[in-house]
């Protein structure tokens, strides 16, 4: 069923306009959108913009090393390896489909930032929701790989907020 879901989306990519946009939105969440988020944060509110930049990089450390763990760990090939009718719009960073890096890290610094900043809310829940879709239609993951790291995402940022309120709250 899923399959499916990627040929109709990755159709999508075919013109001009729905490319551009959803090739920029997967660029910005490579990395770019999320070290700017956090140099303006510490630019605007000195340091506690700086203590949360630092919890989103951890969380975003952490992210990374259970996303490259998974993704060797399950091997599971892109939609645009399996079918040829699904064309990769843009480079994949790497081999493996399961789960979304991308998706995982847009979560979790998401969850992680708006416990910071409510505020950001009206920002980064579109830009978050519009990672995860851009990832399918790009040819790059299948909708489960999406559903499973906002899962992941989602868990991790709970773990860290946790994390980050027992330090707060422990006796110095």
């Amino acid at each position: 069923m899923e399959h499916g879901w990627c040929l109709r989306a990755n159709a999508l990519c075919a013109r001009r306009l729905p490319f551009r946009c959803f090739a920029t939105v997967s660029r910005l969440g490579d990395g770019v959108f999320w070290y700017v988020l956090m140099g303006v944060l510490v630019a605007l509110d000195g340091l506690d913009g700086l203590r949360a930049s630092l919890h989103l990089a951890a969380t975003g450390f952490v992210a990374l090393l259970l996303y490259k763990r998974l993704k060797r760990w399950t091997r599971r090939p892109r939609p645009s390896a399996r079918d040829l009718r699904i064309r990769a719009w843009v480079a994949p960073l790497d081999e493996f489909s399961f789960p979304s890096g991308h998706t995982l890290h847009a979560v979790a610094f998401s969850v992680v930032a708006v416990a910071h900043y409510p505020a950001l809310a009206w920002l980064l829940v579109p830009f978050t929701a519009s990672v995860a879709v851009s990832r399918v239609v790009l040819g790059l993951h299948y909708p489960s790989d999406v559903l499973a790291a906002t899962g992941i995402g989602g868990v991790l940022a709970a773990a860290s907020l946790w994390l980050a309120r027992a330090i707060e709250l422990a006796p110095q």
